[in-house]
């Protein structure tokens, strides 16, 4: 059982309009430039991205400020991928007006929780032998990429992926599930809709539930909403399993089986910013993000990695997804990967 609640963002107002870091609180190497002239081809590239991005500001006051952050962060951006020295690349994206200590505010977080006694569930990928290589969405057991949005509810983006993995592998149909039908009514324990919450509970909750509906009947709305309840169940699960902890060795075995939920320590500048490649940045085991690992396998130049999916939309990373550097030195894994694991089992 993962101790920990997952939690995701602010009110897009409060993103928007009445953010009110100081320089000071900007983050390594993304202070807000208010020193550095703003040139006028870094304007009309704010200006693109703001069209791109549908970002409106409250006023010009506002709007100057995300340009000097912006200018700053895209400095950073251009500086760190001309070193030519790492796996991965940064690139502007949705995040790229917000300083690292606004993104982590808004977007990773998490609160501690009375650490329960683990339940003794088994593993049963233990002895199994895994591929040198999987990637499940090439198998047909991925849904597209999803975008929760100012909720903090990446615990139910992730529990679904999970589900929607397993309920095709056992019964041949990809069903796109109701995120929000956990957002709305799985409110009785740990998890808090978007204020946060754990995979494992979430598949309690679905197991109690008997299911969830799908995406079309139960839409996803981005906020705390009243539970529509009774359902008409799409898919099931019989129970889950703990992945063994800090052991990527475990972990590949049970991604060999089925997409697997995950927790990170998504916090970083490097991680904010990420474009494509294999992501080896720095980063470390403060985990406060649940996405879902979905495959695995080898680069051209050798370096091993997870295939991840996230749930930021598809203009975050490569598509929506992220590679992450796997089998690295610490046990816990690259951004504490392997720390807190978990898949859902069906019948």
């Amino acid at each position: 059982m993962a101790f920990f609640v997952l939690l995701k963002c602010l009110p897009a107002a409060l993103l928007l309009l009445s953010i009110c870091a100081s320089p000071a609180a900007a983050g390594r190497k993304l202070v807000s430039g208010a020193t550095t002239p703003t040139s006028s081809s870094m304007a009309e590239r704010h200006e693109q991205w703001m069209a791109q991005h549908g970002r409106v500001y409250k006023d010009a006051a506002e709007k100057a400020r995300r340009l000097s952050i912006f200018q700053s962060n895209v400095e950073f951006i251009e500086s760190f991928n001309k070193e030519g020295k790492h796996k991965y690349w940064l690139a502007t994206n949705q995040f790229t007006d917000l300083t690292n200590e606004e993104f982590k505010a808004t977007h990773t977080g998490f609160r501690k929780t009375a650490a329960a006694a683990a339940t003794v569930k088994g593993f049963r990928y233990e002895n199994f032998t895994a591929p040198s290589s999987m990637d499940w969405r090439k198998r047909g057991a991925v849904t597209p990429i999803k975008d929760q949005g100012q909720c903090g509810c990446c615990w139910a983006f992730s529990a679904v992926a999970a589900m929607e993995g397993i309920t095709k592998l056992t019964t041949g149909k990809l069903i796109s599930l109701s995120e929000q039908e956990l957002v709305d009514c799985d409110v009785h324990g740990e998890d808090q809709g978007c204020e946060g919450g754990l995979m494992d509970d979430a598949f309690e909750f679905i197991i109690k539930n008997g299911g969830l509906t799908t995406e079309a009947k139960y839409p996803y709305g981005g906020v705390d909403g009243t539970c529509r309840s009774p359902t008409s169940a799409a898919a099931a699960i019989s129970g889950y399993e703990d992945v063994p902890a800090n052991d990527e060795g475990a972990l590949m075995k049970a991604v060999a089986n089925q997409p697997v939920s995950v927790a990170i320590d998504a916090g970083g500048s490097g991680f904010q910013h990420y474009g494509g490649g294999v992501f080896s940045g720095e980063c470390g085991t403060e985990l406060d993000h649940g996405v879902t690992a979905v495959g695995y396998g080898k680069a051209s130049d050798g370096s091993k990695y997870w295939v991840v999916k996230n749930s930021w939309g598809r203009t975050w990373g490569e598509k929506g997804y992220i590679r992450m550097e796997r089998d690295v030195e610490a046990e816990e894994g690259l951004c504490g990967i392997a720390m807190e694991a978990s898949y859902p089992t069906a019948s």
